[in-house]
């Protein structure tokens, strides 16, 4: 199946966990060749039900400073989606039940496995004081 559709049924397991109040981080890894980004983590901020998260692009090189920023759901789905074999191949989500990983593999075609919980519970990424 193509990835993409394999992606959409993915991110709904992202969605109904962060309904559920078991979403516990999200990371992309995985990545082609050596670019300068290294990984992309999503942690929740609260449990409100405006979904609001925190993306944190961590670079490999140390003379690029990580970057936060602040997203709905929606808006980080399409980082997300936009990094997809540029440079990630996998996403691996993180809930209080379950870890779902997302993997493309060489002939483009996505699938998902899923693995005991690493999380048992829900720690809220705290925001930097200003």
């Amino acid at each position: 199946m193509p990835y993409q559709d394999v992606f959409a049924q993915f991110w709904e397991q992202v969605k109904e966990s962060f309904k559920a109040g078991q979403f516990a981080k999200l990371t992309m890894a995985k990545s082609i060749g050596k670019p300068d980004l290294k990984n992309i983590f999503v942690r929740p901020i609260s449990s409100e039900k405006d979904a609001k998260v925190m993306v944190k692009f961590r670079y490999a090189s140390r003379d690029i400073e990580d970057e936060e920023k602040e997203f709905t759901l929606d808006q980080t789905f399409e980082i997300i989606k936009s990094h997809l074999l540029n440079p990630f191949f996998s996403v691996i989500l993180f809930t209080s039940t379950k870890d779902v990983m997302f993997k493309i593999n060489k002939k483009k075609s996505g699938n998902i496995t899923e693995h005991q919980p690493t999380f048992s519970n829900i720690q809220f990424h705290e925001k930097n004081a200003t």
